[in-house]
Parts: C-alpha cells; structure tokens; sequence
C-alpha cells in the first residue's frame, strides 16, 4: 500500500520511515543523513540539500520523492519533469512536525502507527513543559543557527527554546521562515537583548565560543560574561523532523536546567 520506492532528499523522512519500521522503501537518502547511523550504510546517497544526482534517483525508478521547503524547489522541479512524484513539504513548527509525521505514516498505509508516535512524542513536549514551569525562573536564550552573516533559530527552534524553559531572544524574528529574513545586520542588536544564554548551532561547522564572545561589545552580555555559550549540534535541532523533538530538546533542555541549578545555587 503506498508508495514503494521512496528517495528522501533530506533527513527527517528517512528518520521516521525507519522509526515506522517502513525503511524497506527507502532507495535513497540524502547525504546529510546521520539518523538513524545505519541508514547510511544501507542506502545510497543520491542528493544534497540543494543538489541531486538526477540520473542516480532515476536509476532507482522511484515511485515517490520527499523534499523539504524552498531549499529544494530546484531539484523537485526537475524531478518532476521527469515524471517522478515529488512531495515537498514546507513545515516550520513544533505543530508542523507532529503532523508531518502523521501524514507521512498515512502515505505509506501506517497511519495508526504514526499517529501513535506523534502522541508518544506529544506527551515528551508536555511532560518538558511541566519541568519547565516548574523552575519558576525562564533564562532569555539567543540562538544563533549561523555566524557569517548571524541568523537566529526558525521557528520550531524557538518553540522548543519555550518548552525547554527559555525565552527565545528575537521572537519577532522566529516566523520568519527563510533564513535571509532571519538575518541580524547589527550585531550590537544582541548585546541590547542581553541573552542569560547563547546558544549555538552552525550548521555544517563547529560552534566557537571564543570567537562569539570576541564580537565587539558582546562582553556586556550575561551569557558571555558568566561562560553560557553551548552547541547545540545542528544534526539534533536544524532540521524539522523527529531528531528535534527529542534528542534536540534534550539537549536544550540540559542546558537551561543546568543554568537554572547554578542560579539556584
């Protein structure tokens, strides 16, 4: 039932097909796949996040492809002149991925399965909620998903920013969904947010600390000045799929509760 050979161009669709127990569809994966790790190692990688192998993903006579967002409007098109299927899907939310995940068990014929899981990981966010009111106390966060120019987090980002028990530093900025909009020009902007925490998640590159707090007058920050500059590696929270409603919000999660602690103490 549903499609049967299934290329996904981004991450989160191979995530939750495996977790589904429906990788046997799969027939290929984007190659900034790291979840689940055996993916990798059973499938071939046949696309980027803005480039594919067209001929490779045709060779695999796909009956279904899935992207994500403008980032792949391109490739889609081409796909789609060349007769395959494509589904793109354009989720920005906390909301958006729960449901991403039951429309995805629907296609492939598992619909009481997935929708079992969404709830699994809605009471996940529910049961964070509750850690996080009852701290009391809610640490003003600035994420920053890249340093050259800087951008802040998109939207399930600072949603998760909330669940965990932070503030989001620019929420007027968070439903902006493409990342041109996001842009901070000035960086002084932040030292006027003053962050209690900066939190870090340079997609492809390692976050540096130092050179954060090196930024001219970022000194006067209370994240800088008290060392609360963490990473949040881009694999767990960049990408809108179920990486970033667990192990994403653990992650951030375990950095506010430490905060809180050392407040406390």
């Amino acid at each position: 039932m549903g499609p049967r050979r299934i290329v996904c161009l981004t991450e989160e669709p191979t995530e939750a097909l495996y977790a589904l127990g429906e990788q046997d569809r799969i027939v290929g994966i984007s190659g900034f796949t790291v979840r689940p790790p055996r993916a990798r190692r059973e499938k071939p990688k046949v696309s980027a996040f803005t480039s594919a192998k067209v001929e490779a993903i045709l060779a695999l006579r796909p009956d279904l492809a899935i992207g994500f967002s403008d980032i792949q409007a391109d490739i889609a098109a081409e796909l789609v002149r060349r007769g395959v299927e494509v589904w793109i899907a354009n989720h920005r939310s906390v909301d958006g991925i729960l449901d991403y995940i039951r429309r995805l068990g629907a296609l492939v014929g598992v619909a009481a399965k997935a929708d079992a899981w969404a709830g699994e990981l809605q009471r996940g966010l529910d049961a964070a909620r509750e850690r996080a009111q009852q701290r009391g106390v809610r640490p003003r966060v600035y994420f920053e998903e890249w340093d050259e120019p800087l951008i802040t987090g998109i939207q399930w980002v600072a949603e998760l920013v909330r669940i965990a028990g932070g503030e989001d530093a620019f929420p007027e900025l968070s439903t902006q969904s493409l990342a041109r909009d996001r842009i901070l020009a000035d960086p002084s902007v932040v030292v006027g947010r003053a962050p209690d925490i900066i939190l870090g998640s340079w997609c492809g590159k390692k976050f540096r600390p130092d050179r954060v707090a090196a930024r001219p007058g970022w000194d006067a920050i209370p994240a800088v000045r008290d060392g609360e500059l963490h990473e949040i590696r881009s694999p767990l929270v960049l990408q809108p799929g179920p990486a970033a409603l667990t192990d994403g919000l653990a992650a951030i999660e375990a950095v506010i509760d430490a905060w809180f602690r050392r407040r406390a103490g």
